[in-house]
C-alpha cells in the first residue's frame, strides 16, 4: 500500500531534482551505499569514488529528508530501515528484476516510471511498435517534433536537421590544443576526503589511477559545468567534435556524461540551455544541433534500446569474434603499448576513468573490432572502465555500433578504418613510430594492416553491403595482401 508519506528509494544514478522533487517532494529519501554492488565487479577507482560522493552528497544536500545507510547489501539496507519505499525503474535488466522480488517480499511498495530521461518507455514503445530496422535519425527528427526542439513550425530551424558535414573538421594544423578555456573543474571537499580514505581502507580490486574528481556529481554542480559549456565551449564544439587531439584530452567537449548518467542533470535542461544559446545568437547551428543531437537523439535512443532489445542482446556475436582482451588492455596499462592513438586512448582511461566518443569508437573500438576481441567482454570493459559506463549504456553502443555484432540491427556498416583516417582526424601519427601509410614491415601501422585483415575475415559480409563492398574491391587489388595477413596473424605488439 503506497500512501502518502513512503519514502523514496533512490539508486546512485537517479540522484536529481526529476526523482525527489516535484510531486514527490515531501517524501523522505533513503540512499544506500551497498558494499556488494561496490566489489561486485572490477571496476574504475575513480567511477566508484564518483558514485560514493554522489550518493553522500545527496545526503547532504536533502538533509533531515533524507538517511544514508551503508549496509553489505541493498536487501540489508532495506530490512534495517523497516519502511516499504517507492523506487524508480532502475536502469538494467538485473536490477529491475531485483526490485520486483523486493516488491514481492513486501519490501518495494510500487515501481515508478524512469523521470529522469526525456522520452518514457511507454513512448518509445509506442514508437517503436513492430519495427524491425532502427534508424536514429528517425528518432532523433521525432525527438525533436515531440518536444519542439529546434523547430520552427513543423519544419527545422535552418531547414536541416543534421549538421554532420559541418562537424567533421580535423584538429587545426600547428596547435596542440584548442586554446578554449578549460570545462568546469569540480571543487573537491570533505566528503570527496572521506571517499578516498574509505576506498582506500576497502581495498577492492579496482582498475585505473586515483585522482583529482573531474566530475560534476550534485545538481548545483551540473548546472554550473552545463553553464560554463554552453557559454565558453559549446561554440566549437561542432567543428571539432570528431577530431582527437593528443594534448587536449576534452577539448570542447561538455564533460557531461557523468551528472547526466547519475540523475543529476536532467538531459532536456541541457538541450533547453544549448537551443537557448542558438536563438540568443552565442552558439552557431551545426555546434548547437550537433550536441542536441547527441543527448536527445544518439543517448536516449540507446537508453530505449536497451530495453527494446533485451537482456540476451550482448549474447550476439554475428561476427564471430571470439579473441580475448589482452591483460595490457584488461589491466589499462598504457605503457605497454606503442601506437600513438591507443595509447593516448588506453592511458586516458587508466588516468580519467573517460575518453572522448570518437577515441571510443574510431581508436579503441576499432582497434577491438579488427582483433576480433569477444563483444560481451567489451561491454563488460566499458560499463567497468569507464567512469560514465552504466549498465544501460554500454550494449548497444559496443555490441551495436561499435563492434556490429548485432548483424545490423542498430547500425548500417562496421566502423572501423585504417591509419590514414586517423592521421586525418588526429594529431598522433606524425610522433608515432608507426607509418599509417604502411601496411607490411616493422612500422607498419596495426591499423592500416588491421583494416585489411579485418576486411579479409569478414569479406562475405561486407560484399554483400553496398555501404562496404568497396573495402572488398580495394583489398582485391593488394599485391601483399597475403603477407600482410600472415603479418597481422602473429602480431601481439600495437
Amino acid at each position: 500500500m503506497v500512501s502518502d508519506d513512503t519514502p523514496l528509494w533512490l539508486f546512485a544514478d537517479q540522484l536529481g531534482p526529476a526523482t525527489y522533487g516535484g510531486e514527490h517532494a515531501h517524501r523522505d529519501v533513503l540512499l544506500v551505499e551497498a558494499a556488494s554492488a561496490l566489489s561486485k565487479r572490477r571496476y574504475h577507482r575513480q567511477k566508484l569514488h564518483l558514485v560514493m560522493s554522489a550518493l553522500r552528497h545527496a545526503a547532504v544536500d536533502l538533509g533531515d529528508r533524507a538517511t544514508l545507510i551503508k549496509a553489505d547489501s541493498y536487501t540489508d539496507a532495506l530490512e534495517r530501515f523497516a519502511r516499504p519505499v517507492l523506487v524508480y525503474e532502475p536502469t538494467s535488466f538485473a536490477a529491475e528484476a531485483f526490485v520486483h522480488r523486493l516488491k514481492e517480499r513486501g519490501l518495494v511498495a510500487d515501481v515508478l516510471p524512469t523521470p529522469t530521461f526525456a522520452l518514457s518507455r511507454k513512448d518509445f514503445g509506442d514508437w517503436a511498435g513492430d519495427r524491425t530496422r532502427f534508424r536514429m535519425e528517425d528518432f532523433y527528427r521525432d525527438q525533436r517534433r515531440r518536444f519542439d526542439v529546434l523547430m520552427e513550425g513543423k519544419d527545422p530551424v535552418g531547414s536541416r536537421w543534421n549538421y554532420d558535414e559541418d562537424n567533421r573538421e580535423p584538429p587545426p594544423k600547428k596547435q596542440r590544443s584548442l586554446d578554449v578555456p578549460a570545462p568546469y573543474r569540480p571543487r573537491e571537499d570533505d566528503i570527496d576526503a572521506e571517499v578516498r580514505r574509505d576506498l582506500d581502507a576497502m581495498k577492492l580490486d579496482t582498475v585505473g589511477a586515483d585522482g583529482p574528481r573531474l566530475f560534476a556529481v550534485t545538481p548545483a554542480e551540473a548546472k554550473r559545468a552545463l553553464a560554463r559549456f554552453i557559454e565558453h565551449r559549446l561554440p566549437t564544439f561542432g567543428r571539432y567534435e570528431d577530431a582527437i587531439m593528443g594534448d587536449d584530452w576534452a577539448m570542447s567537449h561538455s564533460l557531461l556524461s557523468v551528472p547526466l548518467n547519475l540523475g543529476v542533470l536532467h538531459p532536456l535542461d541541457a538541450v533547453d540551455a544549448a537551443e537557448r544559446a542558438y536563438r540568443d545568437g552565442s552558439a552557431p547551428l551545426a555546434a548547437v544541433e550537433g550536441f542536441i543531437r547527441q543527448i536527445l537523439g544518439w543517448r536516449e535512443y540507446m537508453w530505449h534500446l536497451y530495453w527494446h532489445f533485451g537482456p540476451d542482446y550482448t549474447d550476439n556475436n554475428e561476427l564471430s569474434a571470439r579473441g580475448k582482451l589482452p591483460d595490457w588492455w584488461v589491466d589499462l596499462d598504457a605503457d605497454a603499448v606503442t601506437a600513438a592513438c591507443l595509447h593516448d586512448a588506453l592511458e586516458g582511461v587508466r588516468d580519467r576513468g573517460w575518453t572522448h566518443h570518437i577515441q571510443r569508437l574510431m581508436v579503441l573500438g576499432s582497434h577491438a573490432l579488427q582483433r576480433g576481441y569477444r563483444p560481451d567482454d567489451l561491454t563488460e570493459w566499458f560499463a567497468t572502465a569507464f567512469v560514465d559506463g552504466f549498465r544501460w549504456v554500454m550494449p548497444t553502443n559496443v555490441v551495436g555500433m561499435s563492434q556490429h555484432a548485432d548483424g545490423g540491427l542498430l547500425a548500417t556498416k562496421p566502423y572501423t578504418s585504417g591509419g590514414a583516417y586517423l592521421n586525418k582526424m588526429s594529431d598522433h601519427c606524425s610522433g608515432c613510430r608507426y607509418d599509417p601509410k604502411k601496411r607490411l614491415g616493422d612500422d607498419a601501422c596495426p591499423f592500416t594492416a588491421g583494416y585489411w585483415s579485418f576486411v579479409h575475415r569478414h569479406q562475405e559480409m561486407l560484399a554483400k553491403n553496398n555501404r562496404t563492398q568497396r573495402m572488398v574491391s580495394s583489398m582485391n587489388r593488394l599485391s601483399d595482401l597475403d603477407a600482410v595477413l600472415e603479418q597481422e596473424a602473429h602480431r601481439r605488439r600495437f
